[in-house]
């Protein structure tokens, strides 16, 4: 075992210890996120937007972003043998020594910002956030997960995903070098649909209120959208146009410049001229096609050059663990060791070889002012079918009577396919529009918020209460399929309200119009432990500057 090899083992020892600690209550990992955010907004100034432009906060610079996409993946195999398993991602950002192996190599490619897909927002990142920061880095994290996200083929907008949302928000908020989130990734593909994308506007809608009541500090959220040629401008004007739930970013997954292609014939000048006066910052949030291997990344002369760095906020490389896809620009081996491809040289060698020539904040607000009027929404055509009118805000409160007033209750299904199953059957039975929700029209069920299984619980309720059963059983009872036993108490206030809208509800007969419907609108607004005296904090400080001297010197 060499010098380095020991002491990068020395310190993930270090970092699990301390991990441990905190877990084990000997220490308050509150008090440490607290220490660990304070201490990164001492090193890396948080990233603001003006007009269309990111600038830095402490000197006021334009902010370009050199980045890449990192998020490594679950092997096929690793999915299909825990098929149980809640969390089906990796989150890098939480495991130091994913993370800490790597940023040697990231600092080599001379990136500022990574993109992270997914986040556990359940553990901490004090370790890779702080380590990040210390190495210039900063993060732009997307909202979802792979299994609770804004789904383009039945999109919806929960209490599930506003939940999720929240919480990575609220595990992330206090990291300085949190550049912004990402409140969607290709929900829209294609004219197929493009409904779904009412939705995303609702998330950045009611992410940024939730910001505001938490009095966090303002943080971006934005959308990352592909590059289709039949949808490319209807989704650009939609996400900022008039009403809520405007992006304050826009990114591009843009693979139009192949190999040794040229700015003139890639697309890249088509682009930069459609998206010159657009008024918030516009990026690609992935390039790098990967027709030609290896990589020789000379789009990116091209990008941080003078004909696109006036219109083009920088954007990110994708990607940097080599898998399946072959995307990569470096490969993890058998005994976690980094080995760097030829890709991952060509990027080196173009960042190195890059300095946009951008514009202070004095100078942009001289000529700029933030009045600019936001574009008027898309009409609904046959290419176009999102209406500018998004779902409310998910109700928590109004869902939550749910689970006490409904007598059926269905336990969440292990598989995806046993819930469209129960679904088909009941909707056959009953009246489902009032969990339906359209976003072409532009009308959201009275209970289209709620979650999948309350959802699910409602119609099979429905069922029961229209046959006038009084017993303990239930439709379809099954195992995933169970009588509510709360339901017999008497129920006040709020829930007792909705309960006489299931009652009616249940012998409808294929009309919800006697039901509370929401039509959007575009202005529909709205146990302590004793710490110890020596942290473990200063511990994992002490070993990242041992271990970050000996990398770098």
């Amino acid at each position: 075992m060499n010098l380095k090899t020991f002491m990068l083992d020395m310190l993930t020892t270090t970092v699990l210890l301390a991990a441990w600690l905190s877990a084990s209550g000997f220490v308050n990992a509150k008090d440490l996120d607290v220490r660990a955010s304070e201490k990164i907004a001492e090193i890396l100034p948080p990233i603001e937007i003006f007009g269309s432009k990111f600038f830095n906060t402490q000197n006021g610079e334009q902010f370009f972003i050199k980045g890449i996409a990192y998020q490594p993946s679950m092997s096929s195999m690793e999915l299909n043998t825990d098929i149980d398993a809640e969390i089906r991602y990796i989150d890098p950002l939480a495991s130091p020594e994913i993370c800490l192996r790597d940023i040697p190599h990231l600092v080599k490619l001379g990136v500022n910002t990574i993109r992270v897909y997914s986040i556990d927002p359940t553990q901490s990142h004090d370790v890779c956030m702080e380590a990040l920061a210390e190495n210039g880095i900063y993060t732009l994290i997307d909202l979802s997960e792979p299994d609770v996200s804004i789904s383009r083929d039945q999109p919806h907008w929960n209490v599930d995903l506003l939940q999720r949302y929240k919480k990575v928000v609220d595990s992330m908020h206090s990291y300085s070098n949190v550049l912004g989130f990402f409140a969607g990734n290709e929900v829209t593909n294609d004219i197929t649909n493009t409904d779904a994308s009412p939705f995303v506007k609702a998330a950045i809608r009611d992410v940024k209120d939730y910001i505001t009541e938490k009095s966090y500090r303002t943080i971006p959220i934005g959308y990352s959208t592909n590059d289709d040629l039949e949808t490319r401008e209807n989704l650009a004007n939609y996400f900022v146009c008039e009403g809520e739930g405007i992006a304050d970013f826009y990114g591009i997954n843009m693979y139009e410049w192949c190999g040794y292609s040229s700015y003139g014939t890639s697309g890249y000048r088509e682009r930069t001229a459609e998206f010159k006066n657009y008024p918030v910052p516009v990026f690609f949030s992935e390039f790098g096609c990967n027709a030609v291997r290896p990589r020789p990344f000379t789009e990116v002369e091209a990008l941080y050059g003078p004909q696109m760095s006036g219109t083009w906020s920088g954007g990110l490389a994708y990607m940097y663990f080599e898998e399946e896809n072959g995307y990569g620009v470096v490969k993890i081996t058998n005994n976690n060791q980094v080995k760097e491809l030829e890709d991952f040289k060509h990027l080196v060698s173009q960042f190195s070889r890059v300095n946009p020539k951008g514009v202070t904040k004095k100078d942009y607000m001289a000529v700029k002012t933030r009045s600019d009027k936001s574009k008027q929404c898309p009409s609904i055509t046959s290419t176009w079918k999102a209406s500018w009118a998004i779902p409310k805000t998910p109700d928590v409160t109004k869902c939550g009577c749910l689970d006490e007033i409904l007598p059926c209750l269905v336990r969440r299904p292990k598989s995806p396919a046993r819930y469209k199953e129960l679904f088909d059957y009941v909707c056959g039975q009953v009246d489902c529009s009032d969990i339906n929700s359209n976003g072409t029209s532009g009308e959201y069920g009275a209970f289209s918020d709620c979650s999948t299984s309350q959802k699910l619980s409602l119609e099979i309720s429905k069922l029961y209460l229209r046959s006038g059963n009084s017993g303990t059983e239930c439709p379809l009872s099954d195992i995933d399929v169970y009588y509510n036993k709360r339901s017999q108490e008497k129920s006040k206030g709020k829930c007792a309200q909705i309960g006489k809208i299931v009652e009616i509800s249940s012998h409808s007969k294929g009309t919800d119009d006697d039901l509370p419907k929401h039509r959007g609108r575009a202005s529909d607004r709205h146990s302590s432990r004793a710490t110890m005296l020596v942290s473990p904090r200063l511990i994992l400080i002490t070993a990242l500057i041992i271990v970050n001297s000996f990398i770098y010197s």
